[in-house]
């Protein structure tokens, strides 16, 4: 026991905790602002980010619980390492995962309207998320029965492909998204450049999380004796959470529907109907500069001027 470091162990999870507070902090003021803008929104969305919020408090208490745990209750004890992990700590795991399926499950419908409806992609998605989930109860129930928590590296196998099932999800969901928004392209420059922006607000959704994934994973498999990998591990679901709020919260209204000074509300999820793409079909010379409704993502709208001669909304 004399070889244990502090730095790498108490010291990676009290860093890891601090993060995933101040990401908290974020995403609870995200949901203020989200309930101040969007009162109209439909009840299931209001529910979906009270239950998100709601899972990552209870996230954030356990792992709060754990850290007093053993910097405060244990102070000084490098001895509790080789007793039975916290149980909090390992429900963490758990919490952590759901909540990050939540986000993932969205962001699949995401994809699930703006391919109009490609059962292959979502479904390969949704099994990536769904798979992940499953692997993480996995590693809770193996978890609690280990003889002492430096025996983590003993579930090495599990915990890596858990976090590759993540990883992959965030690559595919990306990818899907990029790929799809470019049968948005109409040759027009003001429309491709919206196009533009918003592959690349797709790709750094993805990346952000990604790099997240793959840096537990490799630190996981690398030092599975320390607790870096769990540092990282605290902000990840956060950061799925986050990235959720900011979607919802960066919506363009346009017509003030969604408002607070509308009495109706559009639906979130639009599909991507026929007329959008008769709407790329028109002939430019016949063009009388109408307005183009797009809402972005499950959560986006923003509004641009095309050339065709009858509006239409596409879902992102």
């Amino acid at each position: 026991m004399d070889t244990i470091g502090y730095d790498t162990t108490f010291g990676a999870a009290f860093i890891g905790f601090g993060c995933s507070a101040v990401l908290l902090g974020n995403l609870s003021s995200q949901m203020y602002q989200y309930f101040r803008r969007y009162p109209q929104d439909r009840p299931f969305y209001k529910a979906l980010v009270a239950a998100l919020w709601i899972l990552e408090v209870v996230d954030s208490a356990f792992i709060a619980y754990a850290v007093y745990f053993y910097l405060v209750t244990n102070w000084g004890n490098p001895l509790i390492l080789i007793e039975r992990a916290q149980w909090s700590l390992i429900l963490q795991v758990t919490l952590g995962a759901t909540a990050g399926a939540i986000v993932k499950a969205c962001f699949a419908m995401r994809v699930w309207r703006f391919s109009n409806c490609n059962i292959w992609i979502t479904s390969l998605i949704l099994l990536l998320t769904f798979g992940q989930l499953g692997m993480a109860c996995v590693y809770t129930v193996q978890a609690f029965q280990l003889a002492n928590l430096t025996k983590l590296a003993d579930l090495k196998v599990v915990g890596t492909i858990s976090l590759g099932l993540g990883v992959a999800t965030d690559i595919v969901t990306a990818l899907a998204l990029c790929y799809f928004l470019r049968n948005l392209r109409t040759g027009y420059s003001k429309d491709d450049s919206l196009v533009n922006r918003l592959t690349i607000y797709a790709l750094n959704t993805g990346v952000i999380t990604s790099a997240i994934s793959l840096a537990t994973v490799i630190l996981y498999d690398m030092m599975p004796e320390n607790f870096i990998f769990m540092g990282f591990y605290f902000v990840l679901s956060k950061l799925y959470a986050n990235s959720f709020l900011a979607t919802l919260n960066t919506r363009r209204v346009v017509r003030g529907r969604g408002t607070d000074n509308d009495q109706t509300t559009m639906p979130t999820f639009l599909m991507l109907d026929k007329a959008t793409r008769m709407g790329s079909q028109l002939d430019p010379e016949t063009a009388t500069g109408t307005v183009v409704t797009v809402e972005v993502g499950v959560h986006r709208e923003v509004s641009i001027h095309n050339d065709y001669s009858q509006p239409y909304a596409v879902a992102l």
